[in-house]
């Protein structure tokens, strides 16, 4: 269902809502979760952890005419997948910030290196950042926004069951990960059938 300023709940009653049902948004966003390496956490978005985020951040900037709707919802629609690919917002954590700031020097253009790998075909690199730049000739940013588009073979593959791992072969940041069973179940949901 496409998130519009008529589909959200208003400020009072997702107040209620979020109070009876925050552990199952929480368990939700947990599935759809995947830690790749040390420091870096990719939260696989769609349409309900997008519509969580827009009334959060409604919620917390006390938000209720429809402009400011409607620009949170701008802001965050286009992270909801159209079937044929997976986004993810992507995290890069070190909680001291010296080794913050080395490490997110030394990680300049990690986001492009992030790839899903579907077995039995080739990489799929992330596309990054579409909405801005996120980084300079300094550093990159601690979060990326990141598309993953799939074939049509790649598509069937994985809703038929295919195992996946997700990775990064950038030089200073090499690391793989088979996506868990149970999360790539809620991610091949996202996927149409081809």
């Amino acid at each position: 269902m496409p998130i519009t300023p008529d589909s959200l709940m208003t400020l009072e009653a997702y107040a209620k809502h979020r109070k009876a049902h925050k552990p199952q948004i929480i368990a939700h966003r947990r599935l759809r979760s995947v830690r790749l390496g040390e420091h870096m956490n990719l939260q696989f978005e769609d349409e309900q952890t997008v519509r969580y985020q827009i009334q959060e951040m409604l919620r917390i900037e006390k938000i209720f005419e429809e402009e400011g709707i409607r620009g949170e919802i701008d802001a965050y629609a286009p992270l909801v997948p159209d079937g044929s690919n997976w986004k993810a917002t992507v995290l890069i954590e070190f909680p001291d910030p010296n080794e913050r700031k080395r490490e997110l020097a030394r990680l300049i253009g990690v986001e492009d290196r992030l790839f899903v790998e579907v077995e039995g075909h080739p990489r799929v690199y992330a596309i990054a950042d579409e909405d801005l730049d996120r980084e300079n000739d300094e550093k990159t940013s601690a979060v990326h926004f990141a598309r993953f588009e799939f074939t049509p073979a790649m598509r069937q593959a994985v809703r038929a069951g295919a195992a996946v791992r997700l990775g990064c072969d950038h030089r200073h940041y090499p690391a793989h990960v088979a996506i868990p069973a149970e999360t790539l179940a809620s991610l091949a949901g996202d996927l149409a059938a081809p």
